[in-house]
């Protein structure tokens, strides 16, 4: 798998002039999207600098392996820099919501290529019906360790997971998402839950 930057021709190369780039660095994120905007090579660096990390997070929670999230986010930011011109400033917090976004849609789009949706990927025996400690805490698991857990869920559960807990959607706005019924939908997000917590009782067993 080839570095992103060199993959994309529309970056700049590393060995850019560092010092242009280091003046731009202190740039607000309205200014930024504003020069982005304006096809601006510096910008765009600094955009995927900024933002790169946090967008390759979510790259990883839907895909569940590296080399397929580094492929989505790639595809991502072409995105991004097409459909920039649509971004609209609403103050601290919108360019990093309206990024996610666009990266969420990338990773769906390419779960829909997969035709994933939502299908059952282990049979459903494997997964008990009733979750024994449904409300217990996580915040002794580590976030990367967090992270690990549910991206090693099946693709399914995975989807539904992610599109409930992390970006919000109810249950209706999933299965439009999907094409699945909100019935699937919810059942998924509760298989994934005991699946899930059934990954964290086994990394605790396996730290004492």
């Amino acid at each position: 798998m080839k570095l992103f930057f060199v993959r994309c021709s529309i970056f700049v190369p590393f060995s850019f002039h560092k010092q242009k780039a280091d003046r731009r660095a202190d740039m607000t994120d309205e200014e930024l999207a504003l020069q982005c905007k304006r096809a601006d090579k510096d910008a765009r660096r600094l955009l995927y600098e900024r933002y790169g990390g946090q967008l390759m997070a979510i790259c990883l929670r839907y895909s569940g392996d590296k080399e397929t999230a580094e492929d989505i986010l790639h595809d991502g930011f072409l995105r991004i820099f097409q459909t920039i011109g649509q971004f609209s400033y609403q103050g601290q917090g919108s360019l990093k919501a309206w990024l996610s976004k666009v990266m969420v849609n990338e990773a769906l789009g390419y779960l829909r290529r997969r035709n994933v949706k939502s299908r059952q990927e282990i049979p459903v025996e494997e997964v008990a019906d009733v979750m024994d400690d449904a409300d217990e805490g996580v915040d002794d698991i580590p976030q990367a360790e967090l992270m690990k857990l549910i991206s090693e869920l099946p693709d399914g559960y995975r989807t539904v997971f992610n599109l409930y807990v992390f970006e919000g959607k109810s249950h209706k706005e999933i299965a439009s998402l999907l094409g699945i019924t909100e019935h699937t939908s919810s059942s998924q997000f509760y298989r994934a839950r005991v699946l899930l917590m059934k990954k964290i009782k086994e990394y605790r067993k396996n730290a004492s």
